[in-house]
This record gives C-alpha cells, sequence and structure tokens, in this order.
C-alpha cells in the first residue's frame, strides 16, 4: 500500500455520487491513509439521487474515517501539512470558479488553498454544466496555475448539454500518481 497521505474533497454534483464512491473505494485501495473531506453542501443536502446522511455514512465506511465537513476541520491542513495531494471530485463550476478567484468560503475550497500553500498538487475531476461557457475562463485560470492537475474530461453529452464538461473519473489515480511527479496526465482533453 502506498503510503502518500490523500484528501478526497468531495463536491454536490450529486449525480456523480455513486461513481465517485467507486473511486474512493480504488483509491482508498491504493493508499494506506485517505482523508474524506465534503462540501457543506454535499454533507446535508437530500436530493432525488440521494439521503445525505446515507451518503456521509457510505464515504466514512469507505474511508474507515470521519468525513471533515467544514473550515475549522480543513485549516490545519497546510499548517499541520496533511496531505501530499488533494483530490476534489467532482470538482463543481461552483468550486472551479471560487479557487480561480480565490475565495475560500467552504470546507472544500479552504482545504485546497491550506494545501497549495505548501507547493503541493491538487488534483481536479470536474463535473460542470457551464465548462464551456461561464465557467471556461475559471477553467482556464486553473490550468495555467501551478500545482492544479485536472483528471482529463470532456463533453459529456455534446447534443443535450452542449456546454457540459465530465472528468472520466476511472482516470482519478493515474492523475493523482502523475500529479505526485509534477506532470499533467495526457491527454488532457478526451474525444
Amino acid at each position: 500500500m502506498k503510503t502518500e497521505r490523500v484528501g478526497f474533497a468531495i463536491c454536490g454534483s450529486f449525480c456523480t455520487h455513486d461513481r465517485i464512491l467507486s473511486e474512493l473505494e480504488k483509491i482508498t485501495r491504493e493508499y494506506a491513509t485517505v482523508i474524506p473531506i465534503l462540501s457543506e453542501i454535499s454533507a446535508v443536502t437530500n436530493t432525488r439521487f440521494g439521503e445525505a446522511e446515507a451518503f456521509v455514512e457510505k464515504v466514512e465506511a469507505i474511508t474507515g474515517r470521519k468525513a471533515w465537513k467544514d473550515i475549522p476541520s480543513v485549516e490545519p491542513i497546510g499548517p499541520q501539512g496533511l496531505l501530499d495531494v488533494l483530490v476534489i471530485a467532482p470538482c463543481t463550476g461552483n468550486t472551479i470558479a471560487k479557487l480561480a478567484n480565490g475565495i475560500t468560503d467552504t470546507a472544500v475550497t479552504m482545504a485546497a488553498k491550506a494545501h497549495l500553500r505548501n507547493g503541493r498538487p491538487v488534483v481536479i475531476a470536474m463535473a460542470s454544466n457551464d465548462g464551456l461557457s461561464g465557467g471556461a475562463k475559471n477553467i482556464g485560470e486553473l490550468l495555467v496555475r501551478k500545482n492544479y492537475y485536472f483528471v482529463p474530461f470532456g463533453q459529456d453529452n455534446a447534443l443535450a448539454k452542449p456546454c457540459s464538461l465530465m472528468a472520466d473519473f476511472t482516470l482519478i489515480s493515474a492523475t493523482v500518481e502523475e500529479a505526485m511527479q509534477g506532470r499533467q496526465l495526457q491527454p488532457l482533453l478526451l474525444g
């Protein structure tokens, strides 16, 4: 088992949560330390995709750890150097916009800010309905910043949702491996 410490932050793209849980299981089989971090919205919102309490329980059962769900829980990531890599999956367009503009008002954005102060990689697995419209400039901003790495992505339904972008979540682990070596997994854009 690998010894690097992985933070796995989950945002509120609720329709992707089942796929994300599968990838979280893979990561926990590979790495000895996986710390779950939930956005406040993903931790408390019941949707047609499931109940929040059940989702939190699944995340905690997979990782064997209590989820960090607020800013005070994640702030020590930076000063104490708690992580080697931070994964944000799914990373919504809202979270990408906040990261691009230096806004740290959620557990996930604070985790990223705290982690980045140590010059360590943040892996973004996006799920954004406006990635090719209003969110494009924010994605572009993070693509050129040091220590941000993207899970390869493409249009997930070009006809019905022409502006929507989605990462290939099955590439999270491979992206993490490359990011820890300071490299972006290629190809970045999926056809």
